[in-house]
């Protein structure tokens, strides 16, 4: 069996696919998702990028439950807010390899 186009239509189609799967993870790398801890009073904000954006810590549970919990609560929400941006770029991604998974890519 012979690849229509050969071994070197095969590379430009994949050399083609990755140029569009870079286009797409720069176009959406400033989006953001927000988690929470703590009972929602720790919230962080991530970038589809994976760079941490904000951080909010409610002043009256920081002044209750004190500087450990609190830190907790933002390890805890930071963790959550970098796996939903993994998850939303890896959506993004997604739709532009029609949903199959290339390794190394996301």
């Amino acid at each position: 069996m012979q690849i229509r186009g050969g071994l070197n239509e095969l590379m430009r189609q994949a050399a083609r696919v990755q140029r569009k799967i870079e286009e797409k993870k720069a176009e959406v790398a400033d989006r953001e998702v927000t988690a929470t801890a703590v009972g929602d009073k720790v919230q962080v904000t991530a970038t589809y990028a994976r760079k941490i954006s904000r951080i909010t810590i409610d002043p009256e549970f920081l002044k209750t439950e004190g500087i450990e919990l609190a830190l907790d609560g933002a390890c805890a929400a930071v963790n959550a807010a970098l796996e939903a941006a993994d998850k939303a770029m890896e959506a993004e991604v997604a739709k532009v390899t029609g949903g199959v998974k290339i390794p190394g890519v996301v």
